[in-house]
């Protein structure tokens, strides 16, 4: 292989040049390379444009962490379409309301969802089941029969994600189609490999242990394919299975969220001690705030490989290597070479370094938009940048820092506080697993901190332990930041890709108060 091939950039180059390269190591350890999965993914498109799917038009996947799932994405992304990916935890009603709103036209899932899928479509829209259908039509039917070649045309598709709806229904957050080539197209993806200082044997075994239906895990996986990694894939995430994927697969990097942090941590020092990591260049995390103790933890283990993002479908990122993290302790880096930032108060108006107000952002000079809700669109937007709603400052630096989310405010007798910073402090405890905080109504201050927690195996009865926690924030956090109210769960309702469900802690079963 020659060094100008090494640094081609594209799956369907690589495919031509090198199809005997392994492109994907299924979660059962099926290997699958690069000229096989192209092949499917052709297979995918012709059997899309004989159903009447074009350009522009749109696809969903409801899968789990498969070949097939990163097969329909290439597809998608040399056919023009728009593709969405679907949580495959969600329930008929909210699958449905999702195919709905986005006018797919086909829809491509796993054996396990299929009759979630098939009760969620409307009449006309065709499923097609990866494995094996019992009432829909297998993906043989899709792709039986066709061509195994290059389509005429590869326009460049879209992904169409979904924002959570944690506070009201989700929103599909959706780009214009670009008009480039899907292998132009592909070249997007060096943005990815620079801002992370990535090299590409940081792709050699990349791992995809959270599900591929979140983009921070799809995108970081496919950038692998389009720089002639190898994906190793994980269908269920365990502390354990994921530190045996990586010594058994010689993993390079990965793609994690804090709570895979939290539980690793939580193994015996003997269990940890009996895996081999040290092959680990780059882990990749966000998605969700990491307390610091947590983040130190995991550097002092893995080394200093681990950098974080910021950012959502909507905005753009910022990014914090290894080293600038060490140096600004809590934060999640500076813009991205192509995103813009600004600290903005509720008026609009940009405040001074050190001052918190609510975060934009802008990715290049992207114009997003809320399918079918300009309302949402404009609400989020002032002077060409878009906000998620999140509260935090940027230092004389230009590093930024989370606080917390606006529509999580808790105003307690008029003072703001932000449930992040109390979560960071619970987290920081050796008792506590887990954490969530919300406000309750509080006859005297209006409102109040209330906290949610999950107990480590080695903490006391839960009174104890709560007395301790007690006495441990009230050194770190000032009166109002302190919860009232403590509950002790089991678990939180968290998805597997870390976010915590707010609103249904108040829902969650108690082990005791």
């Amino acid at each position: 292989m020659s060094e100008q091939t090494r640094e081609q950039v594209g799956f369907r180059l690589w495919a031509v040049s090198d199809p005997d390269l392994c492109a994907i190591i299924t979660a059962d350890d099926e290997r699958i390379a690069y000229g096989e999965l192209f092949a499917e993914v052709n297979r995918i498109c012709h059997g899309l444009r004989a159903r009447g799917v074009n350009e522009g038009d749109t696809v969903a996947v409801v899968m789990s962490n498969s070949a097939a799932m990163a097969a329909a994405y290439l597809a998608a992304m040399q056919s023009g379409v728009y593709l969405v990916t679907i949580n495959y935890h969600l329930t008929t009603p909210e699958i449905a309301y999702i195919l709905a709103d986005s006018d797919t036209k086909v829809v491509l899932c796993s054996e396990r969802v299929e009759d979630t899928v098939l009760a969620a479509v409307r009449p006309g829209v065709e499923v097609f089941v990866d494995g094996r259908a019992s009432r829909a039509r297998p993906m043989s039917e899709l792709t039986g029969g066709m061509p195994a070649t290059d389509p005429e045309q590869t326009p460049n598709g879209s992904l169409m994600m979904y924002t959570s709806g944690t506070t009201g229904r989700p929103k599909g957050v959706k780009r214009p189609l670009s008009g480039v080539s899907a292998d132009q197209g592909a070249l997007t993806y060096v943005w990815l490999f620079n801002e992370f200082g990535m090299h590409r044997e940081a792709f050699a075994s990349w791992l995809v242990s959270a599900p591929m239906y979140h983009s921070a895990n799809i995108t970081p996986a496919i950038g692998a394919l389009n720089w002639g990694g190898t994906l190793v894939l994980m269908d269920g995430w365990t502390p354990e299975g994921f530190l045996r994927r990586v010594q058994e697969h010689g993993v390079t990097g990965t793609s994690m969220v804090p709570t895979h942090f939290h539980r690793l941590l939580r193994l015996p020092g003997e269990v940890r001690d009996g895996f081999d990591v040290s092959s680990l260049r780059y882990v990749l995390h966000g998605a969700a705030p990491c307390p610091m103790e947590v983040k130190q933890r995991i550097m002092d283990w893995f080394g200093p490989v681990v950098y974080e993002y910021y950012g959502s479908t909507e905005v753009g990122t910022t990014v914090a290597r290894p080293q600038e993290w060490l140096d600004h302790p809590g934060t999640v880096g500076r813009p991205a070479s192509i995103s813009t930032l600004k600290i903005l108060d509720r008026e609009g108006n940009e405040v001074a370094a050190g001052e918190t107000g609510i975060v934009y952002m802008r990715q290049g000079e992207d114009k997003v938009e809320y399918h079918n809700d300009p309302g949402k669109t404009d609400g989020s937007r002032r002077g060409g940048l878009m906000t998620v709603w999140d509260v935090g400052h940027v230092d004389e630096d230009g590093f930024l820092y989370i606080t917390g989310r606006a529509a999580e405010l808790i105003l307690v007798g008029g003072v703001n506080v932000y449930p992040a910073e109390i979560e960071s402090a619970l987290i920081g405890h050796e008792w506590v697993a887990d954490a969530g905080v919300v406000g309750v109504p509080d006859p005297d201050y209006g409102e109040v901190p209330a906290a949610h927690i999950v107990l480590s195996d080695a903490a006391p009865a839960a009174s104890a332990a709560v007395a301790a926690i007690r006495e441990h924030l009230t050194g770190r956090l000032a009166k109002p930041k302190l919860p009232k109210e403590y509950f002790v769960h089991a678990t939180l309702p968290r998805d597997p890709n870390g976010k915590l469900y707010k609103a249904r802690l108040a829902d969650a079963e108690e082990v005791s108060a």
